[in-house]
């Protein structure tokens, strides 16, 4: 039995889920023993009642509850900095993460990163890694979703650019993960329907990525076929009705999966996606849609088993990964999705550059097959040409 695979498996937080969760987060705060929580949110969501009414409401209870919002669409290391120093110098003893994925990021990285002794950008996976972290100095997160798409909220990992070099880096710690997670459909009604969609697709790029992401993890497989299953069915509605909250649940639901799914793993949508957003400051969940059927169309010849069963699974019109395929295509269609990488605003005059940094992106590992350097600029030159043979 030398050659059975084996593996590490690690699943998820508490979720409290259901409308009307959010009116329990005083309860949430004291379960997670926070007596001085800051919200973390976006520059986007601070003056929204939801966020002025949970301050308030904390305030009312006795918590000193104060707002960081200088949050960026993709955040940088300055906005981890100047929260941590908040954080700090207010005497905060655990962060609310409040908003999208840009906003739990940022939580989970003021948590991670206020009290350590080393610089921030010290502390990622390609430099000290997991290893370089105090757990001990990892202040407790409660996450408050209100997009359904990145699954930061149940994720031990937070992404953020590193300025000098327009590189996205990853941060990774079991501490990481939110004690807490508070998932109330109320809370996504107000998000636009392009912007519904895109986070939706985000989240359909977590689940197809840690599915064919190629270590043994069964447990992932399940969760990411049932989140794409629940994607199918309910992101058209969310888009079409944004006040839809059965389908805004099940997104919100959805978007955890993904997240969930890829401990397993990612791969070249992501290892592309990131320098992209990096480098054009184009949207994470949108750009994942533009490179998805170009990445499909690489990996087809090692994914046609999990393809045959995903399409059966999903009620498909046509069997295995030309079935994939054709969903993916009329899904981008459905919601004005760009078709090429151009259209995204991505120079050609500068392949290279993103190919090499896609290649030594964390995600690269766990794509289906190997990848090198020459193989992300031949992807994306057809996603710039809109090539899929």
């Amino acid at each position: 039995m030398a050659d059975f695979p084996s593996g590490v498996w690690r699943y998820p937080t508490e979720i409290r889920f259901g409308v009307g969760e959010i009116d329990k987060l005083g309860d949430a705060c004291a379960d997670a023993g926070i007596r001085r929580p800051l919200i973390v949110t976006d520059a986007g969501l601070v003056r929204n009642s939801m966020i002025t009414g949970a301050r308030d409401d904390l305030q009312d209870s006795g918590m000193a509850a104060e707002v960081f919002s200088r949050v960026r669409g993709n955040p940088i290391g300055a906005n981890v900095l100047e929260g941590a120093e908040m954080f700090r110098d207010g005497d905060f003893d655990g962060v609310i993460g409040f908003g999208g994925g840009s906003a739990l990021d940022v939580a989970k990285a003021i948590a991670m990163a206020a009290h350590q002794d080393r610089p921030l950008f010290d502390l990622h996976v390609k430099s000290g890694g997991p290893a370089a972290i105090d757990g001990s100095k990892v202040a407790p997160i409660i996450a408050v979703p209100t997009t359904a798409g990145t699954g930061s909220e149940t994720g031990r990992a937070s992404i953020i650019t590193e300025e000098d070099v327009h590189e996205k880096r990853i941060f990774l710690h079991p501490r990481m993960m939110p004690t807490i997670v508070i998932e109330d459909p109320q809370l996504t009604v107000g998000l636009p329907a392009n912007l519904t969609a895109w986070t939706g697709i985000d989240a359909l790029a977590h689940c197809f990525e840690g599915f064919c992401a190629p270590e043994l993890h069964p447990f992932s497989d399940g969760v990411a076929v049932e989140g794409m299953r629940l994607i199918k069915e309910y992101l058209p509605r969310a888009v079409a009705d944004g006040r839809d909250l059965e389908a805004r649940g099940m997104m919100l639901a959805a978007a955890s999966m993904g997240s969930t799914a890829f401990q397993k793993g990612l791969g070249a949508i992501h290892s592309l996606s990131h320098p992209v957003g990096a480098r054009f400051d184009t949207h994470h969940g949108l750009t994942n849609g533009v490179f998805f059927p170009y990445v499909i169309a690489h990996n087809r010849d090692v994914i046609p088993d999990k393809c045959e069963r995903l399409s059966a699974y999903l009620g498909l019109k046509k069997s295995g990964i030309d079935g994939v395929m054709e969903w993916i295509l009329d899904l981008r269609k459905q919601f004005d999705i760009p078709h090429t990488a151009k259209e995204l605003g991505v120079d050609p005059d500068r392949v290279d550059e993103i190919a090499a940094a896609a290649e030594k992106d964390p995600s690269t590992g766990s794509n289906p097959k190997p990848m090198t350097a020459s193989d992300m600029a031949t992807v994306l030159r057809n996603a710039l040409e809109g090539t899929l043979d």
